[in-house]
């Protein structure tokens, strides 16, 4: 009996144990089966549409009007234009090196609050900094480096400036991070440069015979990425102690990658994964983790694209990143810039095809935000703040819209795309599918005939009920019909020639 007793009591307690180690196991296990539960972004981020961020560091102070960012890059290849003007401007590269240019990124007139105050006025539903480039230089308080905004430069933790700032404005936060790319990044073997001094191994990166990206030449092409070149396992473990301290110390809604993040070993990258969400599972917050094709697996993250946008409705909620400037993603001189029309343009031209934008400025190394910048996300925010409903929690249409403009596809994609016609319109719909939104991109002299209105279009009996423009009180004089819906011409004047946005009511 006593002997029964005891062996009872011994299984009760490993039933309880094993309870208790069940109900603490993390969710998510770093392997693709399981980080695919993720499924798709949460609701927050299929509302939110829009989100703003900075490319801002050292390589904001080079100022070079050809590749502000990618300036501690070419610098360093022969024969490049950077490194022709970098050796004219500020001499040899083993006594003045893109270290150097730390000292002169202090950052003495950024106000965390201003910009956040900005990126709120301008729409904005999720904002945050890039938390480290390709530049090896960490913007935040860190043991993990030196190399960091807290110990030098502007001698600031940016990253939690920003995040309490922006936090404290209602916005989602976020953190993009670039540093893989390090790897292959600077001629760590060429001792005509400081990138071989071993002193600067934690910026520069270890040193390699053979870069990530094999030999570049001055004209731009680069040998294939080989096997023996990817990176060694350290530089993987520092690349993932980095990504996990940002996560554990300021719980970013949204962890934003660059590409090329599949030259780290596919453990580290599901490591990451798993370590992000399992750490949104305590805070009990529903976040988003975004990556590009193919750094990793389908369904276990959303989605980004790069300068480039999906020509139709994707089912799954998606992510384009661009910027301001077309010259550069960090500041330069001269920065040339988009138009605000293009801009709105873009962005409603994504919204209705299921995805959102995250858009990048480019402050000064000084820490102020250029004029131009403000004045086209204030011409933004103005937009959104007449014609917000037609963006903000909305959902893809049957079809995202119609117009003779077919947008295109792949890397880079936009930087070659001219535009669109006032002819185009998009569509999106209120979730209770009861409200479509017609946003036509700029005025016509004939009148407007909607076709995907036809009574007979995708097999559905649409009909409508009313049609208003939004921000104006003109009457609205249309017929529905088997054409479509036609809505009788009238001028409208709308400033910036800004898209507007036809309100229709369906009836049920």
């Amino acid at each position: 009996m006593n002997k029964l007793l005891t062996l009872t009591s011994t299984a009760l307690m490993f039933v309880a144990t094993s309870s208790v180690s069940a109900a603490e196991a993390p969710k998510f296990k770093a392997n693709w089966d399981s980080l695919a539960q993720y499924q798709q972004a949460p609701e927050w981020f299929q509302d939110a549409k829009f989100g703003i961020y900075a490319h801002w560091g050292p390589y904001s102070a080079t100022k070079a009007a050809f590749g502000s960012d990618w300036y501690s890059r070419n610098m360093y290849i022969e024969g490049h234009p950077l490194n022709v003007y970098h050796k004219k401007n500020y001499g040899d590269l083993k006594n003045f090196g893109y270290k150097d240019f730390i000292p002169m990124f202090k950052a003495e007139k950024f106000n965390a609050t201003e910009w956040a105050k900005l990126y709120k006025a301008a729409g904005a539903k999720f904002a945050g900094p890039v938390a480290e480039h390709a530049d090896g230089f960490a913007m935040w308080d860190t043991q993990l480096t030196p190399w960091n905004a807290a110990n030098l430069g502007p001698k600031r933790d940016v990253v939690a400036e920003l995040e309490k700032a922006i936090r404290g404005e209602g916005l989602k936060f976020m953190t993009s991070f670039h540093h893989h790319w390090k790897w292959g990044w600077y001629p760590t073997s060429d001792k005509n440069t400081d990138a071989s001094n071993p002193k600067n191994e934690a910026l520069y990166g270890p040193t390699s015979d053979k870069t990530a990206w094999g030999t570049a030449k001055a004209n731009g092409v680069i040998t294939p990425l080989h096997p023996e070149t990817l990176p060694p396992q350290k530089f993987a473990d520092e690349w993932l102690a980095k990504v996990n301290e940002v996560v554990d110390r300021y719980k970013p809604d949204l962890l934003w990658f660059d590409n090329r993040m599949n030259i780290l070993p596919e453990q580290t990258r599901m490591d990451m994964a798993a370590n992000y969400y399992n750490s949104a599972e305590k805070w009990k917050k529903d976040v988003v983790l975004t990556y590009k094709t193919p750094d990793l697996l389908v369904g276990s993250a959303t989605i980004d694209l790069e300068r480039n946008r999906m020509s139709s409705i994707y089912p799954q909620p998606w992510l384009t990143d661009t910027s301001v400037g077309v010259n550069s993603w960090g500041y330069a001189e001269p920065m040339k810039y988009y138009s605000a029309q293009r801009l709105v343009q873009d962005l409603v031209d994504i919204v209705s095809k299921n995805g959102s934008v995250l858009l990048n400025i480019a402050p000064k190394a000084d820490g102020t935000i250029p004029q131009e910048q403000k004045d086209l996300l204030l011409a933004i925010g103005g937009w959104l703040k007449v014609n917000g409903e037609a963006i903000y929690a909305t959902r893809p249409w049957y079809t995202y819209g119609e117009g003779p403009t077919i947008t295109p596809e792949g890397h880079l994609a936009d930087l070659h795309f001219k535009g669109f016609s006032p002819q185009d319109i998009r569509y999106t719909r209120s979730k209770d599918n009861k409200t479509l939104y017609a946003i036509k991109f700029g005025q016509s002299t004939n009148n407007t005939i909607l076709k995907a209105l036809s009574r007979l279009q995708y097999g559905h009996n649409i009909k409508v009920k009313s049609v208003a423009l939004i921000g104006k009180p003109n009457k609205i004089e249309w017929q529905q019909s088997k054409e479509g819906l036609t809505i009788k011409h009238q001028k409208i004047s709308f400033i910036n020639d800004l898209p507007f946005v036809y309100k229709i009511q369906l009836e049920n």
